[in-house]
């Protein structure tokens, strides 16, 4: 089962990279997507009218350029909003962005386990979403369940989309380390590193709310952080002003204002 799953997955990205050739021209936003933004993704909700205009610009954009497929699924709107929205609200305080570093995107239908397994039995299927790397490189896998969850809850500092594609901005300058040097200017990057390390120890010594997984590494914290960045704002300008002003600086975006659902 799992190298058959393997498999299908190497075949779909082979695909991928067969029709990324054929580039396609960016489409027209889809009117009633407005609605299905309005009502799924708080971040869009709180924009102005004339934001609101560019947001749809720019998953737009993305989506000519990323291809995505769902696994034993047929893929809704919906999805390819969210995968969409997960793509452009980290990059949103910048004119212009391409994530040169991805052509495809698989979308499971749950979570999955390390062998890319979601029909297993067991808790082992505990993984949301994965940037590849090696043959899977410049494809992204995420999970639907895990997706959904993290635009539906608003309150609980987390959401996979954007996790993973922190991941990629990170990945920019081909290394997954925590320091997104397209993004951070020169002087920050000493600063950053010690601000990371600093709020890493107290993640680990159990004196901070950022989640736990933000104490694996670098990579994770940062990812972590920026979830809590993007979903509350306001509680992290509150609780953590430095991380908070270090993040307005990296994503060029002031966020602190209060969640309004």
């Amino acid at each position: 089962m799992v190298y058959i799953l393997i498999l299908v997955v190497i075949l779909l990205f082979a695909i991928h990279f067969y029709r990324k050739e054929k580039r396609h021209s960016v489409k027209p936003f889809p009117e009633h997507w407005h609605k299905l933004l309005m009502e799924n993704v708080l971040y869009y909700k709180n924009l102005s009218k004339g934001r609101q205009l560019v947001f749809q610009q720019k998953m737009m954009q993305f989506l000519s350029e990323v291809y995505i497929d769902g696994v034993q699924f047929e893929l809704e709107e919906l999805d390819k909003i969210l995968i969409a929205a997960s793509a452009v609200i980290p990059v949103f305080g910048f004119k212009e962005w391409h994530y040169t570093n991805l052509s495809g995107i698989l979308l499971y239908p749950d979570n999955f386990n390390e062998d890319m397994q979601f029909s297993s039995k067991g808790n082992s299927r505990n993984i949301g979403g994965i940037v590849g790397n090696g043959r899977f490189e410049k494809q992204m896998i995420l999970s639907k369940k895990a997706l959904y969850h993290g635009f539906r809850n608003t309150t609980d500092k987390s959401n996979t989309g954007i996790h993973e594609f922190v991941h990629l901005i990170d990945k920019l300058d081909d290394r997954t380390d925590g320091v997104p040097e397209r993004l951070l200017e020169h002087q920050y990057a000493i600063p950053w590193l010690n601000l990371i390390h600093k709020e890493i120890e107290a993640i680990n010594d159990n004196h901070s709310d950022i989640r736990k997984y933000g104490g694996t590494n670098q990579a994770e914290f940062f990812a972590v952080a920026s979830e809590y960045f993007f979903e509350r704002p306001d509680l992290l300008k509150k609780k953590h002003p430095e991380l908070y002003k270090m993040l307005v600086k990296c994503f060029n975006q002031k966020l602190a204002n209060p969640i309004k659902n």
